[in-house]
């Protein structure tokens, strides 16, 4: 059976159990991009994330068989996406606890140069974070999640997190301070 854009994900998925390259590269090219995101968020380079995303198909392919059509197909991809990525990120050393944290104090950050940046400038500077510092903003900026949470998900202790947070919003500020002190000289 020839596999095409208009293939649902039910004939996918029958294709893939059974074997067909073609219907696992048709599954793969239709999710690539969405995937993608997830791994994205929390690595450096884009290199690491496809590595990833590579790890993650691999992982949907071989539990298929373990798919209930109880929710949505490409939302179970992504929590697999998501739990490569979130074990990816808990093997790594660098994540392990580097420092002793008595008190996190955060500081907040200023939206005014969000008017002047575009998604794309604001992810660059979001990639440009160091790993450690990156996953923990990601995590509990963009995905919500609670320090506690994500403590638990990388395996550090709840007030490394809040510092990790706390120092990833300080160098975004730093990074994103010409943007802000533009704003500020044309007002003037």
């Amino acid at each position: 059976m020839p596999y095409e854009a208009n293939s649902t994900d039910e004939e996918l998925r029958r294709g893939c159990l059974k074997g067909d390259r073609r219907a696992q590269q048709a599954l793969y090219q239709r999710y690539y991009g969405r995937l993608l995101g997830i791994p994205m968020r929390y690595t450096q380079n884009r290199e690491e994330a496809n590595a990833l995303l590579n790890q993650a198909f691999f992982q949907i392919f071989k539990g298929l068989d373990d798919y209930k059509a109880t929710g949505s197909f490409a939302g179970w991809m992504s929590t697999i996406t998501f739990r490569v990525t979130m074990d990816h990120l808990r093997m790594e050393q660098r994540y392990r606890e580097r420092y002793s944290l008595d008190t996190v104090e955060a500081r907040p950050v200023y939206n005014q140069a969000e008017s002047r940046l575009q998604a794309e400038d604001i992810f660059r500077h979001i990639q440009q974070l160091p790993d450690y510092l990156q996953a923990v903003f990601c995590l509990y900026v963009i995905d919500g999640y609670k320090h506690e949470e994500i403590a638990s998900m990388i395996g550090i202790t709840v007030s490394a997190s809040k510092w990790r947070l706390a120092r990833a919003r300080e160098l975004l500020q730093a990074a994103l301070s010409p943007y802000y002190n533009n704003d500020k000289e044309q007002s003037a």
